[in-house]
Parts: structure tokens; C-alpha cells; sequence
């Protein structure tokens, strides 16, 4: 890091190894069951302190963010609320490197990251487990991406609890260049619910990529159908991820639009990478690790 530069924290990108969604309470919310892991990739925040709150957003996919109330914003402010303050004195920078509405859980990573960057420079006096509570409000990932560790979520994504041991994975994240509306695909999903948000069986560990992927056929994202029914294109990725040389299983991430396949090396993931990215040089395609 130079002189100039802020103190940059990854903000990793989440993918659903697998995603049981079942049918919504009375409380209109969707109970799931995920093995969630998290990439050695994604966005970068920084956070320093400043006479009054700032955010300023760069990055290759800042153009993509909505006009809305960042995430970022609103956790920050929420935890301003949770000691008493209007609003945080914080500079806070975020580079946008993963795409928008792509199913890796960017913008919870992002305000995770955020929350707990702020707590350490301006020295606030919340635990984890305050960062936790104050999230909860803020949505299903924000559980998950506080702890950013391999998890297997429950409830709405809040009930974390161990994951089995895994190997080091090697995976590449393809996503098709265009958006996935959660809300939209959930929409769609209602069309036909399944009857519950089943937990499979699951050994303690996994010995080898190839042992998890295996084990993953058991499993299924409930939301891929109805993400590719929505967005076709999404099936063109899925297709062309699971077609690449030494892919040992692929899956759509979340609501989409991004998918990941597993490999048994870094370097057969790169390979694929790059060899997706000549294919489809309109598309985004990242080799990584996961877990």
C-alpha cells in the first residue's frame, strides 16, 4: 500500500455452494438452508475518519449501482443510531469490482465490511455480535458476510452455524453481463415452491474438490430455474461454466446472474477463465479461491 493510499479491506464475494428455499411464512419471508463460502475476490472499502460522513464509490462496476440508499449507507447509520450519533465521522471509499445484482452478495459484503472497517478506526464499543444484531434489519446475507467464513445458513440466512471442512477450492465466478432481480426471481420461484427448506445430509469434511462436487448433485439451488427462466442468458452461462475443460460441476450462485464451477486445480480454473473471457468478451469471468 502506498503513502497515498487508504487502508483497503476485501469485501469477498459469497457464493451458495447450494440454496433449499422453501415457501414463505406468514411473516412473508422464504426459510433457506445454504453452505455459503466467500472468494479470495471481490470489492474493496476503505474507511478513515472525517469530520462528517462521506461515501465515494470507484471501481469498474461503480456506473451499475442504483440510484438508491447504498447499503453501506444504511448500515453505517444504523450503527451511528446504536451509540447515539446522527451519523458516523467517517470517509468511507468503496471500489465496485464485482458486478451488480449478480447473486454474490456485494452489496451486504460490502456494508459488512464497511461496519466492522468503522468500528475499528473511530474505536466504537459494539462487539461482533451488536454488529450482527444491528444488521439483522438489513438483510439475508448480512449474517453470512459479517462472518465471511464458510457457514451453513438457516432461518432467513441469520442462523449460521458450522460448515463442514472443506478443501481449498478452485472455482471460477462467470457472470453473463446483465442483471438478476432477486425480488423478480423470487416472484418467480412462488410460482411453484417446494414443500420445504430441507437440510441434506453432510459429511464433517470433504477430502478432495472432486469428493465436494460429487456431494453437491445431491444438493440444488432452488432458484436457478426460475433466475434462467427470467434471464436466458443466465443458462448460456451456466451452459458454457459447466462445458469448460476440467469443470467438475457448475451452478448458478444465489438469485444469479453469476455461476461458479469448481476445479481441481488453480490452474485449470485459470485456464477456464481466460478461455471463457476470449469466448465471451462481453461477459465477466474471475478464477478465485473459495472457502
Amino acid at each position: 500500500m502506498s503513502s497515498g493510499e487508504p487502508p483497503w479491506r476485501l469485501a469477498p464475494a459469497k457464493v451458495n455452494l447450494f440454496l433449499h428455499v422453501g415457501p414463505p411464512g406468514a411473516d412473508g419471508y422464504h426459510p433457506l438452508v445454504s453452505l455459503a463460502v466467500f472468494a479470495d475476490v471481490g470489492d474493496r472499502v476503505a474507511v478513515t475518519r472525517a469530520d462528517a460522513f462521506r461515501l465515494e464509490t470507484r471501481g469498474s462496476f461503480a456506473a451499475h449501482i442504483d440510484g438508491g440508499p447504498n447499503l453501506i449507507e444504511t448500515a453505517l447509520d444504523a450503527m451511528a443510531r446504536a451509540v447515539g450519533l446522527d451519523r458516523l465521522p467517517a470517509h468511507v471509499r468503496l471500489d465496485k469490482r464485482l458486478p451488480v445484482a449478480a447473486g454474490l452478495g456485494g452489496g451486504s459484503s460490502d456494508a459488512a465490511t464497511a461496519m466492522k472497517a468503522a468500528r475499528d478506526v473511530l474505536g466504537l464499543d459494539l462487539d461482533d455480535a451488536a454488529l450482527t444484531r444491528i444488521a439483522g434489519p438489513l438483510g439475508a446475507d448480512m449474517a453470512m458476510c459479517l462472518a465471511a467464513r464458510a457457514v451453513i445458513a438457516r432461518g432467513r440466512g441469520e442462523v449460521l452455524g458450522p460448515a463442514p471442512s472443506l478443501p481449498q477450492l478452485h472455482a471460477v465466478l462467470l457472470n453473463p453481463g446483465v442483471p438478476s432481480s432477486t425480488a423478480a426471481v423470487y416472484r418467480a420461484y412462488d410460482e411453484a415452491p417446494r414443500e420445504a427448506a430441507n437440510a441434506p445430509d453432510a459429511p464433517s469434511g470433504f477430502g478432495s474438490v472432486a469428493e465436494l462436487a460429487d456431494w453437491l448433485t445431491s444438493t440444488r439451488n432452488d432458484l436457478q430455474a426460475p433466475a434462467v427462466r427470467l434471464t436466458p442468458l443466465i443458462g448460456k452461462a451456466l451452459e458454457a461454466a459447466a462445458s469448460a475443460p476440467g469443470a467438475l460441476t457448475a451452478r448458478v450462485t444465489g438469485s444469479g446472474a453469476t455461476v461458479f464451477a469448481l476445479f481441481g486445480t488453480a490452474e485449470a480454473a485459470r485456464r477456464a477463465a481466460d478461455a471463457l473471457s476470449q469466448a465471451h468478451p462481453d461477459w465477466w469471468a474471475m478464477s478465485c479461491r473459495l472457502a
